[in-house]
């Protein structure tokens, strides 16, 4: 027997459901803060209420950090093409 075999991922590996949950809940409060920031809490909302919706409307979960970023950038194309930019200036002059 293959002493490295037992050591091997296969291709198939599905991590458990908690780490599936902890990598959704990076993704989208790591999403949502972005767009908080750039667009208002408004434009994250309806953002995150979009993400959501991606998730539920494609076949399984993702299973990689990489799987989850695809939906973020699919949902980030719909996002207004200009910066909230009184938001991002009151915060400069309050800081």
């Amino acid at each position: 027997m293959d002493s490295l075999a037992r050591y091997k991922t296969s291709s198939n590996y599905v991590p458990p459901c908690s780490d599936l949950m902890t990598m959704a809940e990076r993704e989208l409060s790591a999403f949502f803060n972005a767009v908080t920031q750039l667009f208002g809490s408004e434009q994250a909302e309806l953002s995150a209420e979009d993400w959501l919706h991606e998730l539920i409307e494609i076949d399984g979960l993702p299973t990689s950090a990489r799987e989850w970023s695809l939906i973020t950038t699919k949902v980030s194309t719909r996002l207004p093409s200009g910066v909230n930019t009184s938001s991002r200036s009151t915060e400069f002059t309050n800081a």
